[in-house]
């Protein structure tokens, strides 16, 4: 299952949603498709959808796909993330009216570039062929969710753990 998420929003991300729904319909993917639609006003006619999934349905679904797609909206993408799921994220673009600006492309293709735990689709025609190829591209990408509170909170139990070392030495 493939489950695609726009976010809440509030201006619609038709082009995703209008662009998966025709690929179902088409054939180009093949599995089944849950969509969350967001604020968006296509409303898909081969695919399941609602416009707002609850939390804990969103996180179900999540867990049950093998490809999440998501748009730039980090709250989205790290979701699919904490999961162990590497997503393709289709950012929100000002030019299709998506956005106030293009801030999700920027910031995604930043963390694609730095963490290497994202797959970038800018546009969506490219899409089926990223579905086809998915298993392939995703060897070898980081799957971990690297938090900075749990890094800090190693290096303090580190530094820690070495003044009590060396204050028993020192007697």
């Amino acid at each position: 299952m493939i489950f695609v998420t726009v976010g809440t929003h509030e201006q619609p991300f038709n082009r995703l949603v209008e662009y998966v729904d025709r690929a179902k319909r088409e054939g180009m993917i093949e599995e089944d498709v849950i969509i969350q639609t967001g604020y968006s006003t296509y409303e898909p006619g081969s695919c399941k959808w609602k416009n707002i999934y609850p939390y804990e349905e969103m996180v179900r679904l999540v867990k049950e796909a093998r490809i999440v797609i998501s748009h730039g909206g980090p709250s989205s993408f790290v979701m699919a993330l904490q999961e162990g799921k590497i997503p393709i994220v289709v950012p929100r673009r000002h030019d299709f009216n998506e956005h106030v600006n293009d801030h999700q492309a920027a910031f995604s293709h930043a963390v694609s570039e730095r963490m290497g735990s994202i797959i970038v689709v800018d546009e969506v025609d490219d899409l089926p062929d990223v579905i086809d190829r998915y298993d392939v591209i995703v060897r070898g990408m980081n799957r971990e969710m690297s938090s900075n509170n749990a890094r800090f909170n190693e290096n303090l139990r580190r530094i820690v753990e070495t003044m009590f070392v060396k204050n028993v030495e020192n007697g």
